[in-house]
């Protein structure tokens, strides 16, 4: 069975991820050497995607200097403009008329999602739900921080009955940002609105449509890069051993032909710097990120924080 198309959220502003997100685009951020995007691209292609469509609104020239047409990433891209962010659901919207004619389930990815998930596997439960009646497919975990995440409330049969907020969510499930839809869940929406897909057309379809909206379980890994704390996690989790201790050295958005400048008696915790990035003499970092073109002035002692 082959594995439709894809569309990768690739527009948001990525406003938890600032003031990373002032410099690239959040799918263009670097993790462990990759950007998120293409970490994405090429977990599609691996699975046999052959097609995606990234819609495109803030900072796009940092995802498609990086992206182009997919090539390097094993399969052909193309790119939906939104001249405003049109959300999860206006979104998919814009890009579909990208395959004009198209009506068989789609897959939609998140742009920042860093998951090993077996689409296959998410292919075959989304048939099988379209054999019940269901429309959308949303892969999901057990929620793993209820207190930070919004959960899905499933009933015995997989079928979304609600939406927990966070603080109230224990025993749900999360949403990992892949999923399988019908073409037509979206095609009643203004060309070119904002619409929204958990709070708003997947909610009404719960409402109106019990089943229509089901989950696919899975117990699969699942990297948060919504914050720059978690950012620094998933480089930590992802990139090799660093060749100097404590600090990881990402490829980051400047010139990459300008090294790196780690000044003398510098100390590093669990440290991301970015190539192009300097940090000067006996500075003390701890969970710091220093963007490209930065300078941490010697003897600086920071915890958590993001030099740009």
């Amino acid at each position: 069975m082959l594995l439709p198309p894809a569309i990768v959220l690739t527009a948001g502003l990525g406003t938890r991820l600032a003031p990373i997100t002032q410099l690239v685009a959040k799918p263009a951020v670097p993790v462990g050497g990759r950007a998120l995007v293409v970490r994405v691209l090429k977990w599609l292609s691996g699975h046999g995607v052959t097609d995606a469509i990234l819609n495109l609104h803030h900072l796009p020239h940092t995802v498609t200097g990086i992206v182009g047409d997919g090539t390097a990433c094993g399969l052909r891209v193309r790119y939906s403009w939104e001249p405003v962010i049109l959300g999860s659901a206006g979104g998919p919207r814009l890009a579909l008329s990208l395959l004009p004619g198209y009506t068989e389930p789609v897959l939609i990815v998140n742009g920042d999602t860093l998951t090993d998930l077996d689409l296959g596997a998410l292919q075959r439960a989304h048939a099988d739900n379209v054999a019940d009646g269901a429309l959308v497919t949303l892969a999901a975990i057990p929620n793993p921080r209820p207190d930070h995440y919004n959960g899905l409330e499933v009933d015995a049969a997989g079928r979304v009955v609600g939406v927990r907020p966070k603080g109230n969510a224990d025993g749900t499930w999360h949403f990992i940002g892949v999923q399988m839809a019908a073409p037509s869940v979206f095609a009643d929406l203004p060309l070119g609105q904002p619409a929204e897909t958990i709070s708003g057309v997947y909610r009404d379809l719960i409402t109106n449509r019990p089943g229509a909206v089901r989950v696919f379980r899975s117990n699969a890994s699942f990297l948060d890069v919504g914050t720059p704390t978690d950012y620094l996690d998933a480089v930590w989790t992802l990139a090799p051993a660093p060749a100097h201790p404590g600090v990881c050295i990402e490829p980051g958005a400047g010139d990459d032909d300008v090294p790196e400048v780690l000044g003398p008696r510098a100390r590093f915790d669990r440290c991301v710097v970015w190539r192009g990035g300097a940090v000067g003499a006996d500075a003390v970092l701890t969970r710091c990120v220093v963007l490209s073109d930065a300078v941490v002035p010697s003897g600086t002692v920071a915890v958590d924080r993001v030099f740009t």
